[in-house]
């Protein structure tokens, strides 16, 4: 073979390989190649209300196009579509219309998700009035605070405007007008006008209903997060958060099933332990189904069928863990929840209650400085301590939480109390509780014990180093 014909079977031989690899590439790129998305279903009766929108609020119908419901042939008149007599209804381009959209309007086609709702903690956050919360919010702070604070995520009671005459207020194009001091707001517990409560677009963001987005841990740290209930902060604390952030693109979060340890491995998020499905129970919008205790009062108490409600959530905690890890953990947490109800809140409570009947404080909340250091003791130290028990979160349970309870049970609430109680039959119970060991240490902690601190400084900091 001479050195031509080489020369021409080796360009040959390239342009196969090639070739090759272009049919390789051009089939891999098309497994991957983005699907154009299927045009929305517009209902006849809608295709008007698509039409105007689309130039009045654009965003709103771009939303609506991307989302399920513009896949199925949901659009704007199948969710805001009113009946005759509703409270809010009003005609509007020919169309009797309501502007909110309730849980029972979603529950003519999600009746099971709208029933589990109705049952759940969830749908009963808007009854705060007389609670200690809205106590400040409405009346120490103003009502303003409480209408664009606790509202946004307790939820009101919607009302409509009326006259003297007791007749509904509406605007030019007919439309009632709403209270708005009542009304925009999502709040979990929202008392709508037809008497459903709640508002299915807290986590479904309006108008993409997004499964992904409802999934995310900051859709419900939108409410639970701060100084009396920082679930957010501790769970990205937690190795849970750490390995959700890291792992994100893991999570298949648009999934339309999205059960545990089948469709996702890498983490768990609020919506994961909570509410989402497991290989052996159906997905739930009772958010409360699985939580034994209530770390919300004063002292944590157990819920009724407090061992069921446990074992629902063991059932998700098995997913990831073996059997001893998560009895191991629940002994733990459930110890500390003693620790603190025992050693801090049933003897604070039972000092208030002292002072109370000794006539030193008044049935009034708020009007006495100690009423301020044991609420902030229970509803912010108190439940930072617990909430981090129960959701690993080890800064939390600690310096956010023990630390300031035991920094203001002793240095703040005790003097405080002792101070009130001269001279009463308080001073007694206040002895009482300080007489128990919990609180042994306040009188002197013993020689032992003095020299193994001494002796660990001494290691660790060097001769004559015992203190920070």
């Amino acid at each position: 073979m001479n050195l031509t014909v080489k020369q021409w079977l080796v360009g040959i031989l390239g342009l196969l390989f090639l070739s090759s690899l272009i049919v390789v590439a051009y089939i891999e790129g098309g497994k991957q190649r983005i699907q154009p998305e299927p045009e929305p279903i517009v209902p006849a009766e809608s295709q008007a209300c698509v039409t105007c929108h689309k130039e009045k609020t654009p965003v709103i119908v771009k939303q609506w196009q991307g989302s399920k419901h513009a896949k199925v042939g949901v659009a704007c008149l199948e969710c805001h579509q009113a009946r005759e007599g509703d409270a809010d209804a009003y005609l509007h381009e020919g169309k009797l219309i309501a502007t909110i959209v309730t849980p029972r309007d979603c529950g003519a086609c999600h009746k099971q998700i709208a029933e589990e709702f109705e049952h759940s903690h969830h749908a009963r956050a808007g009854d705060i009035l007389g609670s200690l919360d809205n106590v400040l919010g409405e009346i120490v702070e103003g009502v303003p605070a409480a209408v664009n604070g606790c509202q946004q995520c307790h939820g009101s009671k919607i009302r409509l405007l009326k006259d003297e005459r007791g007749e509904v207020l509406r605007d030019d194009s007919g439309r009632p007008r709403i209270d708005p001091t009542t009304w925009p707001n999502t709040g979990m517990g929202r008392i709508n006008l037809d008497g459903s409560r709640g508002a299915c677009s807290a986590c479904h963001s309006r108008h993409a209903f997004s499964k992904k987005m409802a999934r995310q841990p900051e859709v419900c740290g939108k409410c639970h997060m701060g100084p009396d209930h920082p679930h957010i902060e501790i769970y990205r604390e937690s190795k849970h958060g750490i390995a959700f952030r890291t792992m994100i693109d893991q999570m298949n979060l648009d999934s339309d099933r999205w059960v545990v340890g089948v469709d996702y491995v890498a983490a768990p998020t609020c919506a994961t332990c909570h509410m989402s499905a497991t290989k052996n129970q159906p997905i739930t919008h009772d958010v409360g189904k699985r939580i034994a205790w209530t770390l919300r009062p004063v002292v944590s108490k157990k819920l009724e069928n407090a061992d069921k409600r446990r074992e629902a959530m063991k059932d998700v905690c098995f997913s990831c863990h073996a059997p001893s890890f998560v009895n191991a953990f629940y002994k733990q947490y459930e110890s500390t929840l003693e620790l603190y109800n025992n050693k801090f809140a049933i003897p604070a409570q039972k000092i208030m209650k002292a002072l109370r009947d000794a006539g030193r404080i008044t049935p009034d909340q708020f009007d006495d400085p100690i009423e301020w250091t044991f609420f902030e003791l229970w509803h912010h130290e108190g439940r930072r301590a617990r909430m981090g028990a129960s959701m690993m979160g080890p800064d939390y349970t600690q310096w956010h939480g023990f630390y300031e309870v035991a920094k203001h049970f002793y240095l703040e609430f005790i003097p405080e109390a002792e101070k009130l109680a001269r001279g009463t039959k308080a001073e007694k119970v206040i002895r009482e509780v300080l007489g128990e060991d919990y609180h042994r240490w306040v009188k002197g902690m013993s020689p032992e014990l003095k020299k193994k601190i001494r002796e660990f400084y001494e290691r660790r900091y060097g001769k004559g180093e015992t203190r920070y």
